[in-house]
């Protein structure tokens, strides 16, 4: 049984490697792009306007999965920009919001 588990530990181990450089990009995408109206970590001062909900409490929601954000993000909204987030961008922001939650 330990002989099955191993390599399901090393692959878990090494996605969670790879989705920290990914957050950290999404991070910066966040700032650059989602601050302005977002509290887009824990240690920012809330924008002006506070209505947009912050990616911390996002990030908590029972709702929150990969699937849920990616369809969030690509879908335009009244209250927010249709920013064309490149695949790339899109992938970090997600990866970084998820972080958020763990």
């Amino acid at each position: 049984m330990l002989r099955y588990l191993l390599p399901l530990a090393l692959v878990a181990g090494t996605a969670s490697a790879q989705q920290q450089p990914m957050a950290g990009e999404g991070l910066r995408v966040a700032r650059q792009w989602c601050a302005t109206c977002h509290v887009v970590s824990r240690d920012m001062p809330p924008p002006a306007a506070d209505a947009a909900p912050s990616f911390p409490s996002v990030a908590a929601r029972a709702s929150t999965t990969e699937s849920s954000l990616r369809v969030f993000l690509q879908t335009p909204h009244a209250n927010m920009p249709n920013w064309q987030l490149s695949r790339t961008d899109l992938d970090a922001v997600v990866a970084y919001i998820l972080s958020l939650g763990r």
